[in-house]
């Protein structure tokens, strides 16, 4: 996650039971929230602030109640389910700060 509003690498491919972490490495907070609808079948949902559903997610990050990953700290997810995973920032995500997870 950096300054530019994008995640670094934007794809990324990893085997099933891996654990990915995303770190901020810029000076504004983001979030990683995963697409609830473009996670696979049976897939654990994800979202940084530990929400168990997308509007759950962006309701919390826009009452002030977490998700926010701040500048210099980290989230991580582990990924069991086979299959492509789309997430993205809340507050950038018009600014097209989306990712991908494959994991095989």
């Amino acid at each position: 996650m950096t300054d530019q509003l994008t995640f670094a690498p934007k794809k990324i491919q990893v085997s099933a039971g891996s654990t990915v972490t995303w770190k901020n490495t810029g000076s504004i907070g983001h979030t990683v929230t995963a697409y609830e609808d473009e996670i696979p079948d049976g897939a654990a949902y994800f979202a940084s602030g530990g929400f168990d559903g997308e509007q759950a997610a962006k309701d919390g990050y826009g009452d002030g109640q977490g998700g926010n990953v701040p500048a210099g700290e980290s989230y991580e997810h582990t990924f069991e389910t086979k299959g492509t995973y789309k997430y993205y920032c809340i507050p950038h995500e018009m600014n097209g700060m989306v990712g991908y997870v494959k994991v095989v």
